[in-house]
């Protein structure tokens, strides 16, 4: 018998509920979606079948918050009125064909080039329907990015060939030291779907909020995906305060935020298709182990991720990442990413069955 590929993990709010309930489609009032480039091809089955098969059994509005290829993938959720399917396999190819051009002498793409192709990608996809991913009857999107701060001495305000690395050098010295310390250097700007505000409590980090527009909401993707050094800051965005947007993962990489103010709603759960079962709170915090721990922050929630077991059957042993663009060549990148792809179906299948389940015990996060 084949091991199980899906394992599914829960905060302790969570999973009372799951074991005296099973886990239903009404239950659910808000998706994460994690910044982490190709590993997030992996959610694909899941994202296919929850946004495709079973989140529609519910009728109340259900919020999807997401950064860099999360904001990505719940942008296509919410784009996806008709064909969701349809809508998730074009993400990914979309995902997987993608390639840049290295100049001579160069090791890799310049970023220059890379966000114009980049922005190309994904106006080939939203570009005139910008309008519908806002007016989907059920889903609320909210796309995290990350802004310089103007305050202080401001190095990451403006992008620059010398302010920025020294801006982020001094960012990582105090996120070192403590995480609210990274709020001298950057902040978090969620822009929401007018119609509803995200309903959470963001008092962790220094946070603004803006509305999501038709004007806007190619850019806020664009930025949410644009890593320091590897794409360009978006600078000046529609709608929102002046300056340069980054990657809405150096912030919030995993969106690690405070989801407890939903257990007072009647959708009182957070469902969290993750690659992984840690929910890490910045890109900064990757190698601080002690920030990778649960916190009360997570006890409403209901995270699904990929076994080893499952992840060691896969191309290479291992989940798809950004380095496969620098050790593969294109043709085999793509090879691997999409049988990826392929697999991802056994998440999808395998959690379709735990939702038939009248009672589900899940293990702690």
């Amino acid at each position: 018998m084949a091991a199980a590929a899906l394992q599914l993990h829960a905060g302790p709010a969570a999973r009372a509920r799951l074991a005296e309930r099973g886990l239903h489609a009404g239950d659910v009032g808000l998706v994460p979606a994690a910044a982490g480039g190709p590993k997030g091809l992996i959610l694909n089955g899941l994202d296919r079948f929850v946004f495709g098969d079973w989140l529609p059994q519910a009728r109340h509005p259900v919020h999807l918050v997401g950064a860099s290829i999360g904001a990505w993938r719940m942008a296509t959720a919410a784009l996806a009125q008709r064909d969701v399917a349809a809508a998730f396999d074009a993400m990914a190819e979309a995902y997987v064909a993608q390639d840049y051009d290295v100049l001579p002498g160069d090791k890799r793409p310049r970023p220059e080039g890379v966000s114009r192709r980049f922005g190309e990608i994904l106006a080939g996809i939203f570009a005139g329907r910008e309008a519908e991913v806002l007016a989907h009857p059920r889903l609320r999107l909210h796309i995290v990015t990350s802004r310089g701060q103007h305050k202080g001495l401001g190095l990451l305000a403006r992008e620059g060939r010398l302010r920025t690395p020294l801006g982020y050098l001094g960012a990582f010295a105090a996120n070192a030291v403590s995480r609210p310390l990274l709020g001298r250097f950057l902040e978090r700007v969620v822009f929401s779907d007018p119609r509803d505000r995200l309903p959470l409590r963001l008092a962790d980090f220094t946070t603004r909020e803006v509305h999501l527009s038709r004007a806007n909401l190619r850019g806020a993707l664009l930025a949410s995906c644009s890593i320091p050094f590897w794409l360009q800051a978006q600078a000046d965005l529609p709608g929102a305060p002046r300056g340069a947007y980054w990657d809405g993962g150096i912030t919030d990489y995993h969106l690690h935020l405070d989801y407890r103010a939903l257990q007072a709603t009647s959708a009182p759960l957070v469902l969290y298709p993750h690659f992984q079962r840690q929910v890490v709170p910045g890109w900064l915090d990757k190698a601080l182990k002690h920030r990778h721990r649960p916190t009360a922050f997570l006890d409403n929630v209901v995270l699904l991720c990929p076994s080893p077991a499952w992840i060691a059957g896969l191309p290479g042993a291992k989940l798809p990442d950004r380095n496969d663009f620098l050790k593969l060549d294109a043709g085999e990148r793509r090879r691997r990413w999409r049988t990826a792809v392929r697999e991802s179906q056994r998440l999808a299948d395998e959690f379709a069955a735990l939702v038939q389940r009248d009672s589900i015990a899940a293990l702690p996060l």
